[in-house]
């Protein structure tokens, strides 16, 4: 009995077996004949289409292959997140009301714009920093011509159409495609003339900015920065007209089709110990004094520096700072050919506690950056900052050098060149503006 239910049990297993088997052999026949009929049928249909997104700056704005990228993007497009100069361009493209005082020229306008410090250490010709010393110009309708000016500079400020405020203003009126009228012209100059401090692009600036309001026309930031385009191909570089514009410290670079600039934060806290001698610095000087090329080594230093300075300023390591204002291409052909003065005092204003110092613009100007500030100086214990040991410092080099000047301690400013008074008024009954223009 028991070898009966034995051989039943092995029978039983066997057949299991054998079904499994042939069932498995059946499956894997399956799948490779539809392996095989999947994968000629893949071989034998179109390649997917690729979605290009469509990254274009402005209407205006030539690709690099030439086309005009004119078109609105459709929503096929891809928006990364980095494409907010896109992003923005559409949710503009999105409204279709009329602004009215977009073509209501005015009669008159004051336009506040700061000065500036250009060729941060390495960054020659493409950084700058806003600081917190403000000219003001005013221009009017009027029936003659006149430029009337008082403060810094106002003896040798030009008097004729070559003054950089009525180059700025004709330019203004150009784009806006409308003629310029006869304008009277008054400058408050608090920025010392030809110092390293951009009084030159000070003027520009002011000067487009007035004639954008007198003529009632306003120019497109997002995807083209159009007013930089205007001031930037006037001064033929972004270092000083960026800040002057936009505030802040800006790094600026021509891409082949624009001039572009981006933001670079500054920590907060942070103050701006000036020495401004008395004497004229000539920028057609200070770069004559420049050699044609550099060497391997002096590109590679430079660069290395570059990345210190946004490293340390982004971060807000601010000891980094000394290292990343370092630089080979034009501070040390200046202070050997027109300044002795400039490193002495850069060393004397580091060991005093300053982040860092440098040459301010083509100089003579030298700046020191300095921390610990907070809220109101004055009401902040000296020994908590060193701002003042570092002005000291300073002056000592200085009278050692037989250089006369003065000190300046102001600090680095967000904002940038502005309006504060317009007449007709931007305000209305429904609307106020900052300072109620």
């Amino acid at each position: 009995m028991s070898s009966s239910k034995d051989a039943t049990v092995y029978t039983t297993a066997l057949a299991a077996f054998i079904a499994g088997g042939a069932l498995a052999y059946t499956y894997i026949n399956y799948k490779s004949s539809s392996s095989s009929s999947s994968s000629k049928s893949k071989s034998n249909s179109p390649p997917r289409p690729i979605r290009k997104s469509l990254i274009y700056n402005d209407n205006n704005t030539p690709s690099h292959d030439g086309q005009n990228l004119n078109k609105v993007g459709s929503t096929s497009d891809i928006l990364f997140p980095h494409n907010y100069e896109e992003k923005m361009r559409r949710r503009i493209a999105t409204r279709v009301s009329v602004e009215e005082e977009n073509s209501t020229p005015r009669t008159s306008v004051t336009v506040r714009v700061p000065a500036t410090s250009a060729n941060v250490g390495p960054g020659y010709d493409c950084i700058g920093m806003a600081v917190d010393l403000w000219s003001e110009i005013t221009v009017t309708r009027s029936s003659a011509f006149e430029i009337t000016a008082e403060g810094e500079g106002a003896e040798e400020m030009p008097k004729d159409e070559t003054n950089l405020m009525v180059v700025g203003l004709k330019a203004a009126f150009d784009a806006a495609n409308k003629p310029v009228p006869t304008l009277k012209y008054h400058a408050v100059s608090r920025i010392p003339y030809a110092r390293g401090l951009g009084s030159s692009s000070a003027a520009i600036v002011g000067g487009i900015v007035a004639g954008l309001v007198l003529a009632g026309h306003k120019l497109p930031c997002w995807g083209s920065e159009a007013l930089l385009q205007i001031a930037a191909g006037i001064e033929g570089h972004p270092d000083n007209v960026a800040p002057s514009l936009y505030g802040g410290i800006q790094i600026g670079i021509h891409n082949e089709t624009r001039w572009v600039t981006e933001r670079l934060p500054h920590p907060a806290g942070m103050q701006a110990v000036l020495f401004i001698p008395d004497f004229v610095g000539k920028t057609s000087d200070a770069r004559n004094v420049l050699k044609d090329t550099i060497s391997r080594d002096e590109a590679a230093f430079n660069i290395g520096r570059v990345a210190f300075l946004v490293h340390a300023l982004c971060v807000g390591m601010l000891d980094n700072l000394k290292w990343g204002v370092q630089d080979k291409m034009h501070q040390p052909q200046r202070g050997e050919h027109l300044y002795p003065y400039l490193f002495p005092m850069i060393d004397a204003a580091e060991n005093a506690g300053a982040c860092c110092s440098y040459l301010s613009g083509a100089g003579p100007t030298v700046m020191a950056l300095t921390s610990g500030a907070s809220g109101d100086i004055f009401t902040q214990r000296e020994k908590e900052r060193t701002d003042s040991a570092v002005a000291k410092a300073m002056l000592a080099v200085a009278e050692q050098y037989g250089i006369k000047g003065h000190l300046l301690v102001t600090q680095p400013v967000h904002e940038g060149s502005r309006v504060v008074k317009v007449e007709p008024s931007f305000s209305s009954d429904t609307i106020t503006y900052r300072d109620n223009i």
